[in-house]
């Protein structure tokens, strides 16, 4: 480890962290706003939002979210309309894991029992209130361990922006391996502080998931919350209560 050289370093690392956090805080904003408004639409009567929704999901889902970055920020500019590199970021992964999540909202509308639809039409809800008090509000919690899963495959994709210029935490690292080495030092490092991000990350949709739960009168122990855990363990529990 003798002539590492970390310190003159040290700023270039702090501000490609910031760009990852920037891009990804931005990235997953605009793909809540996306999932939401296209998981909506996909579930309406008429034909013709609907069909203009699925378009969307299918072609931004099938379509590689490198060349819709290459896209967006070269291709773009020869139509007239032109973006600085963040922008396009945020607009790529908004619409690519906007797609995404889309899914995970209709999945988790579809889930909601139909007797909970058939209440709610009978207290003469309009579709509005109907989806605003009765159905969302259940349909939250089982969205939320899904987009805890795109978010953290959000954060792994941030690395695609040193393709268009943007200088994040990864470019930074690979700067600092041509110039002074250290291969296994630079990238374990940056492996450590990616799992320090996405673990973070983890631990918020534990919280938002419980607090949902919590308001449907589902509470769990925070012990529970911050529990190193996975989907098959918390199967495996329920089975066991199950069969005792």
């Amino acid at each position: 480890m003798n002539g590492l050289n970390i310190g003159p370093w040290a700023d270039d690392l702090v501000n490609g962290l910031w760009v990852t956090v920037y891009v990804t805080f931005l990235g997953a904003a605009a793909a809540l706003v996306v999932a939401f408004v296209l998981g909506l639409l996909v579930q309406m009567r008429a034909r013709l939002p609907r069909t203009i929704a699925r378009i969307v999901i299918e072609f931004f889902r099938g379509t590689s979210l490198l060349v819709q970055l290459f896209w967006l920020y070269y291709a773009l500019p020869l139509l007239g309309y032109q973006f600085d590199a963040i922008e396009v970021a945020v607009v790529a992964f908004g619409l690519n894991f906007g797609a995404y999540g889309a899914e995970v909202v209709r999945g988790a509308i579809r889930a909601v029992p139909k007797a909970q639809w058939e209440g709610a039409i009978a207290l003469n809800l309009s579709p509005y209130y109907r989806m605003r008090r009765v159905i969302l509000p259940q349909a939250y919690p089982l969205m939320i361990p899904p987009f805890g899963n795109l978010l953290i495959q959000l954060i792994k994709s941030t690395p695609l922006v040193f393709l268009i210029t943007l200088t994040d935490l990864t470019a930074v690292a690979d700067q600092y391996r041509s110039t002074e080495g250290h291969e296994s030092f630079i990238f374990g490092l940056l492996l450590v502080v990616y799992f320090i991000l996405a673990y973070v990350c983890t631990l918020g949709m534990h919280l938002l998931e419980a607090r949902a739960k919590a308001r449907l009168g589902q509470r769990e122990e925070r012990r529970k919350i911050f529990a190193f855990r996975g989907p098959m363990a918390e199967e495996e529990g329920e089975l066991e209560g199950e069969l005792a």
